[in-house]
């Protein structure tokens, strides 16, 4: 009887406690984090902004050519561009992370967040044309999102620009305001405000053939943000850029030249045609600091320091004619001395003040609004001239010595003339006309070499201007792509709402050569 008492009296506190306990917290390991920070999201959504200087878009931009065919070609693409929707996901959830830390409806995180959708789906639109966007982001609610059309994409991006440049306003004005976990800019939102009208006036630019569009607003846009400093700040000098500087003595083969891939890359890389012929059509002074002389000009006799001494290959030249002449010294080399010897890399600029300031120069040459093009023309070539390090009078640069180690090299003097470069008559501003334009597209070509990604490319897409240049070293029977083919991925889980896509936009098998609404 008394055990039986017992027995009872234990079951029952079995069953209390059974019944207090959720058995889903069982399922909790207390040991594992489930969630992040916001700001350490940020730190990786950051990450994924930076263009690398030294990757195949730059050869795309035909700065530079690879002449041994083992580390690569110089074929442009002929097949399908990633996208960008898993580090979208890490948007979403930076913002939703700031939200539950307690954070106001309007936070640093959220008014970056409308930036960073804007910079992605500009970036992914660009490549391939039409994207899901409404019903994209939306998980498993949602597997197989429809597509927007390209120009519903580029209404929700200026959008989304309004949005974050309006937030970041009130945020600056309630003071105190800061992005923890800012590495570009160290969380001022004064500095991300800049940058984000500055954004939009590129945004608007890449706009210009849709200039007449009700919706878009093209030209009422540009010339309220150039009307209205306070509203719209704008970068006001290099100092504004949105830059990455990679730095570390690991090398790393990717994103920058160094001492250690020296022996790998110095004499398999040699510059573009079409970049050194520009600075040498311009006597450029820039010239002397990005390429070294043609070796075999020099022993001919021409003097290092001559615009005659360098050659750039021509992108679509046969890849084995490239290597025969870059071996015997008829190609100028990547400078050794800028690129090569520290591993500190250069600086690879995303959005930068020079770019902007030709953008401006444009709109203005476009009559989109009232200003003066030339001003905004010289402060990008100025600009342009102060990130190379040149200055008025004296400068010296430094090519490597023939057949010696990294660090032997050869100073000269040259000598910078800004008012006298900006006199030559094919660089003085031509005006408001077709030769103006062609003079702004040229200089902003030459001031992003090495970075803003694929913005050379694209601006060679809408205006021809420079003259890209190709042949049989290009693929694709010598004709350079006007678009990337979509993720297979999208043809295995979203096959019908691709394919209508591909049809709306009268891509032949969803042909590298379709011409997307943007250029069209």
């Amino acid at each position: 009887m008394k055990f039986n008492k017992i027995f009872a009296i234990a079951a029952l506190a079995i069953t209390m406690v059974f019944s207090s306990c959720n058995f889903e917290d069982l399922d909790v390991d207390p040991n594992r984090a489930t969630g992040s920070p916001a700001n350490l999201i940020l730190n990786g959504v950051l990450n994924n902004l930076w263009e690398n200087a030294w990757t195949l878009e730059q050869r795309y931009n035909q700065y530079w050519c690879i002449n041994y065919n083992y580390y690569g070609t110089n074929e442009y693409w002929s097949g399908p561009a990633s996208t960008d929707y898993t580090r979208l996901k890490n948007v979403i959830k930076m913002e939703e992370e700031a939200l539950k830390a307690g954070a106001a409806a309007v936070n640093p995180y959220s008014a970056l967040g409308k930036f960073f959708r804007a910079y992605h789906f500009v970036n992914m639109t660009q490549k391939l044309g039409d994207l899901p966007l409404s019903k994209a982001l939306q998980g498993l609610d949602i597997q197989a999102p429809k597509y927007n059309t390209q120009k519903e994409i580029y209404v929700q991006v200026l959008n989304w620009l309004d949005e974050a440049n309006n937030d970041l306003a009130s945020l600056i004005a309630k003071g105190g305001q800061k992005a923890d976990g800012d590495w570009f800019y160290g969380g001022d939102l004064t500095k991300w405000q800049k940058l984000v009208n500055s954004f939009k006036l590129r945004v608007l630019i890449s706009l210009s053939k849709k200039e007449a569009d009700a919706d878009l607003k093209v030209k009422a846009r540009f010339a309220e943000v150039l009307g209205n400093p306070t509203k719209f700040p704008i970068f006001t000098g290099n100092s504004d850029n949105l830059v990455f500087i990679p730095s570390g003595s690991i090398p790393n083969f990717y994103y920058r030249k160094n001492p250690n891939n020296y022996g790998f890359d110095a004499l398999r890389e040699n510059t573009s045609k079409l970049y050194i012929d520009l600075l040498k059509e311009f006597q450029d002074p820039r010239l002397f600091l990005v390429a070294e002389p043609a070796e075999a000009k020099v022993k001919a006799g021409v003097s290092p320091t001559s615009f005659d001494a360098f050659e750039g290959a021509s992108t679509g030249e046969n890849l084995d004619d490239m290597a025969t002449k870059a071996q015997k010294g008829e190609y100028s080399l990547i400078s050794r001395k800028r690129y090569y010897v520290t591993y500190t890399g250069e600086p690879v600029t995303q959005v930068g003040y020079q770019e902007m300031c030709f953008n401006i120069a444009e709109g203005l040459n476009r009559g989109w609004a009232t200003g003066v093009a030339e001003d905004w023309y010289k402060k990008g070539i100025q600009a342009s001239m102060d990130f190379y390090g040149l200055k008025a009078g004296a400068n010296n640069v430094d090519f490597q010595k023939s057949g010696a180690k990294l660090g032997e090299f050869n100073t000269y003097t040259i000598n910078v003339d800004f008012a006298a470069y900006l006199a030559q008559p094919k660089v003085k501003y031509a005006g408001n006309n077709a030769e103006g334009l062609a003079q702004i597209l040229k200089q902003n070509y030459l001031a992003m070499a090495q970075s803003s990604g694929l913005q050379a490319y694209y601006n060679w897409r809408r205006t021809g201007i420079p003259a890209f240049l190709t042949g049989v070293g290009i693929g694709n029977q010598g004709k350079i792509p006007l678009r990337y083919k979509y993720p297979n991925a999208e043809y295995n889980t979203n096959k019908a709402n691709v394919e209508a896509a591909v049809a709306r936009q009268s891509f032949t098998n969803d042909d590298l050569f379709g011409k997307m609404w943007i250029i069209q």
